[in-house]
């Protein structure tokens, strides 16, 4: 069932496209401005609204949930603002954040000069530090790391990741490793060794849990390495290999021999239920069994497929098919010379409901969502490369959007737009409106009254024949 028009899309006003425009949105409640084609837009849907002047800036707000987010020459340069949560980055090497730490209730200031300087400051002072690469400095939480100490790096340089701590000297060639049963040491790439027992922890949920011990050990690395793992645990895994001549890998649970490394191997999955062989590897692959089952001769056919996932490509990467089942979700994708033409279909499983994503770089971009809206674009320079961007969608995408096409089924609305509304055409329940080159010419009907202007003057009035 269609709704009625709303109130703004009957309104006549003052149309000049691509020299200005502003016109009620089609896919959501709203409206949009537009001047100086694709240079200026302003644009306020719900509680939403956006400014943007293309490519140069954009700034877009939320103020139900106190959210900002201002652009300028994306990516270079983004300031976000959440509640109390900040950030402002140039091009990810100078950055400056701030935000809420829900450990110790305190707000934290950080500031980083990526690589060389890392700053945070806080109410709380052991969550403050200073960090001058490579001098001397504390760093926490960052870089994949729970704490980082160096003096003179890479002479001294210390780091911890949960209970794990690692001192190196001269990184990388020495270090010693100390944690939760735990104990190692390298002279790399001479020679290195590494012991863990079997320990236990306490999980999220404030269980014990148990973590596997393993044993590791290398001489002139990677040529030669012997390592056991899941010590403790019903699956005990030992693996030595002599690169690039041998690897082997045993275990309740699989069983792998490869030859020349990484090229030739022969493998007996069992947890997994299926058997494979690979020579060369990656470019010649069979897999069979109840879990995968897989035909590779890479790059003239590819056919592989297990519980959820198949996947086929031929003369890749002339064409690409991937097909995901995992309820509620139902995922097919298809691809020609990569972004050349891609297809993506998802549907919900539960709900029924699907959408559908159609595009071709650097032709057009098309998709439609689990409510039936329509969108299509023509040309396309990015969209198709990094879909759903909406870095792309507010600062770049108006500069190149020469045909957009906008449908929304359930209101019964749509529009249609050529060269930043040279050319624009609105359609609604009992509304129709068509505006073309710079509003020279305006055709407009509605339950009332049908009015063309020419030249902005008005030159045909009529009112429709009563039934």
């Amino acid at each position: 069932m269609c709704g009625i028009a709303s109130p703004g899309f009957a309104q006549d006003g003052f149309r000049a496209g691509p020299f200005y425009d502003q016109f009620p949105l089609t896919l959501d409640a709203g409206r949009r401005t537009e001047a100086l084609g694709p240079f200026f837009y302003e644009e306020q849907r719900d509680e939403e609204s956006t400014w943007a002047l293309p490519p140069f800036f954009s700034r877009h707000s939320q103020p139900g949930i106190e959210a900002r987010e201002y652009q300028f020459l994306y990516p270079l340069s983004t300031y976000e603002h959440y509640g109390q949560e900040s950030r402002w980055h140039f091009f990810e090497l100078l950055s400056r954040a701030g935000g809420q730490n829900t450990a110790t209730n305190s707000l934290e200031k950080r500031f980083t000069l990526f690589p060389f300087y890392f700053q945070q400051r806080s109410p709380n002072p052991p969550d403050n530090y200073t960090a001058l690469v490579p001098f001397y400095g504390h760093i926490h939480d960052r870089i994949l790391r729970d704490r980082i100490f160096f003096v003179l790096f890479p002479i001294y340089g210390q780091s911890q990741r949960k209970d794990v701590v690692t001192d190196n000297y001269l990184f990388p060639f020495f270090h010693l490793r100390h944690g939760d049963g735990l104990a190692g040491w390298q002279f790399w790439p001479l020679v290195g060794q590494e012991h863990k027992s079997l320990t236990t922890k306490t999980n999220g949920f404030g269980d014990r849990v148990t973590v596997a011990g393993h044993e590791k050990f290398f001489v002139l690395w990677p040529f030669y390495f012997h390592d056991t793992l899941g010590i403790g645990t019903a699956n005990l895994e030992k693996s030595w290999g002599v690169l690039p001549l041998y690897v082997q890998v045993r275990s309740p649970q699989r069983d792998v021999t490869t030859v020349i490394w990484p090229f030739f191997s022969w493998s007996d999955e069992r947890a997994k239920r299926y058997h494979e062989w690979q020579a060369p590897w990656p470019f010649v692959i069979f897999a069979r069994g109840e879990g995968k089952t897989t035909s590779r001769v890479w790059p003239l056919f590819s056919q592989s497929q297990n519980t959820n996932t198949t996947s086929i490509s031929y003369l890749w990467p002339l064409y690409q098919y991937k097909h995901v089942r995992s309820d509620p979700l139902d995922l097919q994708r298809t691809h020609l010379l990569v972004y050349l033409y891609s297809d993506t279909q998802t549907k919900n499983t539960t709900t029924g409901g699907d959408k559908r994503r159609v595009e071709s770089l650097p032709f057009f971009t098309y998709h439609r969502d689990y409510t039936g809206n329509r969108r299509l674009q023509i040309l396309a320079l990015l969209e198709p490369a990094v879909p759903n961007n909406r870095g792309i969608e507010r600062n770049w995408s108006p500069l190149w959007s020469l045909w957009v096409s906008e449908s929304n089924p359930r209101a019964c609305k749509n529009s249609q737009s050529l060269l930043w509304n040279l050319y624009r055409h609105e359609s609604a329940p009992g509304v129709k409106k068509v505006s073309l080159l710079f509003g020279l010419f305006q055709y407009h009907s509605d339950s009332e009254m049908k009015r063309i202007r020419l030249g902005y003057i008005p030159v045909f009035t009529a009112r429709p024949t009563p039934p």
